[in-house]
């Protein structure tokens, strides 16, 4: 404890009550029959491997010392129409309770009803309590979770406002429900939060949670830090770190409670977790590698051909002979394909045919794709894609290219390998 906050007054604010357990002291109150007080969960920083913040969490027990959910006392509190109340007070607790607990750079998390955000008396009684608590704004990031009925329009300019103020936003639990991209550029929060289903989606299917890095870097594009909350198992924490997300939360870390976390023991798991991840992706990459040697070492062979003046349907049928390989085709230099696809295997020409419309390539321009601009970057030397929905059969893929000479102009031949589920990732 600072200095300062030893030499604050003892006396509790209004409806809260001042009390030491088990060695710490912590502010309470009293609503509807119950004790409420308040536990942190630490939020910390994979890459920073520490605590960065805390979301103050409600805690409450009946007369008989029984554990009562927050999710039934807010419940109850909406049901009487004393949800901002409520509201109100919990806010109040954490203030208090965060102040006491010696956080000196850390982020206070702190839940809001929409109403908080929007209500001026709710938004004054807020900033009060900082300026009383010496707490600057910029240490407080404001989670929001959209309620049924919310006017958004009108939440999107208290989100401004409380922004202009110094505090930072979140958008709590998306995915939770319906996954609307267009709240977050309507709301425009700083930190979007991940709600564990989204972590669960991912462990049940491989496309999930595949899908599930390509969602952070979107956010991540839309200038958004992500944050995945609910992180309970080493297998689940492995998946944060896959994705990039800058922050997580969770029992696997550390479990809510009413002091600081425990900083030595905190960078331990987060070392030792990002360890087995190191390890774990170098291993999927040796596997992606020797996947792939004999596939780079036949295309290479048929760009040689290719260059030496060959026709493109003799140089490309020891690639296509691969188990994977699925097509060859050349472009030009602007990224249009040069005559059809090349495909000699008796399963790809009796191809689905749902997807016939797609079968004539010729003519086609790729210059959009990756696999074209990255070959032309390094004439000569063969290039691999990550794995991408390929446009021919909606199916994955990967794209070896080569940018070669072919007569007096130059070319860029590509080759396509299924990428099938379970197979390790291309770098």
């Amino acid at each position: 404890m600072t200095t300062e906050q030893q030499d604050r007054p003892a006396a509790a604010p209004h409806g809260l009550d001042l009390s030491v357990t088990s060695g710490l002291t912590r502010y309470s109150a009293q609503h509807g029959g119950l004790t409420l007080t308040s536990v942190f969960q630490p939020v910390f920083s994979l890459s920073h491997m520490r605590a960065v913040g805390y979301e103050g969490l409600l805690r409450a027990h009946d007369a008989l010392d029984r554990n009562v959910s927050a999710a039934d006392v807010f419940g109850g509190a909406a049901r009487v129409g004393e949800a901002l109340q409520v509201d109100r007070l919990t806010q109040a607790l954490h203030l208090e309770n965060f102040a006491l607990l010696g956080a000196e750079r850390e982020w206070l998390f702190l839940n809001v009803h929409p109403g908080t955000l929007i209500e001026s008396y709710n938004t004054a009684a807020l900033l009060a309590n900082l300026r009383r608590l010496n707490i600057a704004p910029r240490r407080v990031v404001l989670e929001v979770l959209e309620e049924e009925g919310t006017d958004l329009e009108a939440l999107a300019h208290a989100i401004d406002a409380f922004r202009a103020r110094g505090f930072l936003v979140a958008l709590d639990d998306f995915g939770a429900g319906n996954l609307d991209i267009g709240r977050v550029w309507q709301l425009n929060p700083d930190i979007v939060k991940l709600d564990r289903i989204m972590l669960l989606h991912a462990q049940q299917r491989a496309d999930r949670a595949a899908t599930l890095p390509a969602l952070v870097a979107l956010l991540h594009d839309a200038g958004k830090l992500v944050l995945i909350e609910g992180v309970e198992t080493e297998h689940e924490a492995q998946l944060a770190l896959a994705c990039n997300a800058d922050f997580v939360q969770g029992q696997f870390f550390a479990r809510p409670a009413p002091g600081l976390a425990d900083a030595a023991h905190a960078q331990a798991v987060i070392a030792d977790a990002t360890e087995r991840f190191r390890q774990q992706t170098e291993t999927r990459e040796r596997g992606t590698t020797n996947r792939l040697a004999p596939y780079l070492r036949a295309f290479e062979r048929a760009a040689e051909r290719l260059s030496a003046g060959e026709p493109l349907e003799e140089v490309c049928w020891n690639f296509l002979a691969l188990d994977h390989a699925a097509r060859c085709y050349l472009l030009d230099a602007n990224g249009r394909q040069a005559g059809r696809n090349v495909v000699l295997r008796v399963d790809r020409a009796e191809r689905d045919a749902r997807f016939l419309p797609l079968e004539d390539a010729q003519g086609a321009s790729w210059l959009r794709r990756p696999y074209f601009r990255a070959a032309l970057v390094a004439p000569g030397h063969a290039h691999v894609t990550g794995p991408y929905l390929s446009i021919n059969e909606a199916l994955p893929c990967v794209t070896i290219s080569i940018a070669v000479q072919v007569g007096e102009r130059m070319g860029v031949l590509c080759g396509d390998v299924d990428w099938h589920e379970g197979e390790e990732a291309v770098g």
